[in-house]
């Protein structure tokens, strides 16, 4: 069990306001993290009837199952290799969701569909692989034009380590329309201490974290552009 990469396999039941949600995570597909949390229950107060939606990295599916719930018009999905898209998949028939889905094999924003309606994602971040962390939420904010339609909505969640205002001004000088749709706090994943490089990088900007005694807080915010 290897629980500070959050790989590790479990069953579990999650719970969105009055919502519930019964998940099969197996080894090797990242289980839903504090992020993943909030932006599910970010998802219960936006509507997305009537819309042609893309979720870029499904994961195990539990925001995958919260927007077919709210009945779009089409929902397209995508993951960087097929075992994860097809546990996405098992998840939604776990859960009774009989909206047709596409399942799309992708690479973050390199996807030959749309333009969307909206755009939701959970960004990569403190596991991004990356020696730039920003390099999803960036790439993201800049790619939005090419996938979501004129006056669609890019919808997504980050940290504040992540530089909240940096996202904010990037999103203004594509002259996007920005929201935040909503905001929580809680204390650092031990996953985050380990990686030294991670912890000296959130040091370069004032505001990355608070700290209340020992503990290390983070505000997670979810945003909600409109693409002009």
């Amino acid at each position: 069990m290897s629980q500070g990469n959050n790989l590790y396999p479990q069953e579990l039941t999650l719970t969105f306001g009055e919502v519930s949600i019964n998940l099969d995570v197996p080894e090797g597909v990242w289980n839903p993290t504090p992020h993943g949390i909030h932006l599910g229950n970010m998802i219960l107060d936006l509507e997305f009837k009537s819309d042609d939606v893309l979720e870029l990295g499904s994961g195990c599916g539990n925001h995958t199952i919260l927007i077919a719930q709210k009945k779009p018009k089409k929902l397209t999905v995508t993951e960087i290799n097929r075992p994860i898209l097809d546990n996405t998949r098992h998840n939604l028939k776990k859960n009774q969701i009989d909206l047709p889905v596409e399942y799309v094999v992708a690479d973050w924003t390199h996807i030959n569909k749309g333009p969307f309606d909206v755009l939701i994602t959970n960004p990569p971040f403190a596991k991004s692989g990356k020696r730039y962390y920003r390099y999803f939420i960036d790439t993201l904010i800049n790619d939005a034009h090419k996938l979501v339609k004129s006056g669609g909505r890019l919808i997504f969640i980050q940290s504040s380590m992540a530089d909240k205002n940096r996202s904010i001004s990037l999103m203004n000088e594509w002259g996007m329309k920005v929201r935040i749709v909503g905001e929580t706090k809680g204390p650092f994943r031990d996953y985050y201490f380990e990686d030294k490089l991670f912890m000296e990088n959130i040091e370069k900007f004032p505001g990355a974290y608070e700290k209340k005694g020992d503990q290390f807080i983070e505000t997670l915010t979810v945003f909600e552009a409109v693409i002009p």
